[in-house]
């Protein structure tokens, strides 16, 4: 493996951190967290046509750019950064992945160009109310009709549902768990958005009330496929992680510099010396961790699963505790609404438990090892 980026990654890394600090400052950030979508549709677009970001790993075949997860790792970085309001993470790190990782070339050509091109927004359901994101936790059924499939039952936690123009399901069927597409906008599709207490990232309930569906690859061989999609989009939530946890350490520091008490700055002060070294151990530790992730990821490594794992157990409580620290330097002020504080705070918990919280996944990562 080369761990070092490459001068077009770096580009990469330029152009991608300057359209979010023109598309998507603090300012916008607040404003779209309180919309019902949570994004700009034309900001999308931009993404999509200008960037190309969406088909940055999809495969040219189909209608992508043929990069891989080191260049997503870069994007999603960047993405965590800003708090970006994009449905990236759904279309991207969830339903691209899943489609790509699935053997099923028909549903690949019809879904993914519109992906790479910004066309169509998706996102894969998984969890039910449980919360579970393993395969014990889908117990939503889907039945044989004839030629086709019906789905009922509801998806619970699905990121950007209600936006989404294409859902990839899982549901059970008599061979096992299996994956389904179904049009958002068919007639007993309900989707209602949540009150989350991240609003920079919307999440959904969505009802699915007999509704038609079409089966991606073979009938009960699907969660070695959605596995491997958690997996990598595990990879890219640590990446996103990583960039938040930067820039709680960033404006702590910065703060610590400035704020003057008792006549000199605090960042002088023992207390807040020791708080901000732990924080950069913990910021450069959660990197190496994401970052061989998106490595093993990359070249389609073995070690995958137990790296995915590792990456979003550790990145989850690093972003957790610096986001919390960020807080306590910053004293009073960090409490406030007005403080951009709280919600780089608020990501770091909503991300914490999305996709497994840390003690699922040491858990799992004991389990991929055999301890």
């Amino acid at each position: 493996m080369n761990f070092a980026f490459s001068e077009e990654q770096d580009e990469l890394r330029r152009s991608v951190r300057r359209f979010l600090e023109d598309k998507s400052p603090m300012g916008e950030v607040r404003r779209l967290m309180e919309t019902t979508e949570g994004y700009d549709p034309d900001v999308w677009a931009q993404v999509g046509g200008q960037l190309g970001l969406q088909g940055l790993a999809i495969p040219e075949e189909f209608g992508g750019s043929g990069y891989g997860q080191v260049e997503q790792l870069i994007v999603f970085e960047e993405l965590g950064r800003t708090l970006a309001c994009l449905p990236y993470f759904a279309t991207v790190a969830l339903a691209a992945n899943v489609l790509i990782a699935s053997d099923d070339d028909g549903a690949k050509a019809e879904f993914l160009p519109k992906i790479a091109s910004g066309e169509s927004i998706a996102t894969l359901a998984i969890c039910e109310d449980t919360g579970r994101w393993d395969e014990a936790g889908i117990t939503m059924e889907a039945t044989k009709d004839g030629n086709s499939w019906k789905l009922n039952g509801s998806k619970c936690f699905v990121i950007d549902g209600h936006n989404a123009d294409i859902l990839l399901v899982g549901a059970k069927t008599e061979g096992g768990v299996s994956l389904f597409s179904v049009d958002s906008k068919a007639e007993d599709v309900k989707a209602t958005p949540l009150a989350t207490m991240d609003q920079t990232r919307k999440q959904s309930r969505i009802e699915f009330n007999n509704v038609e569906a079409r089966l991606i690859g073979e009938e009960g061989s699907a969660w070695p496929v959605i596995s491997k999609a958690l997996d990598l989009a595990a990879v890219s939530l640590s990446a996103e992680q990583v960039g938040g946890a930067q820039v709680c350490l960033d404006t702590s520091v910065e703060y610590a510099k400035n704020r003057i008490q008792f006549g000199r700055p605090i960042g002088s002060f023992q207390a807040i010396k020791h708080k901000c070294a732990d924080m950069l151990l913990e910021v450069e530790s959660a990197r190496s961790a994401s970052y061989y992730a998106s490595w093993a990821a990359a070249d389609d490594s073995d070690e995958l699963p137990v790296v995915a794992s590792l990456a979003k157990a550790y990145c989850s409580e690093a972003y957790f505790h610096c986001a919390a620290e960020n807080i306590q330097i910053h004293g009073g002020i960090g409490f406030t609404w007005e403080h951009d504080a709280h919600l780089f705070f608020k990501r770091a918990k909503s991300s914490e438990l999305m996709l497994g919280d840390p003690n699922y996944h040491r858990e799992l990562l004991a389990l991929r090892l055999g301890i």
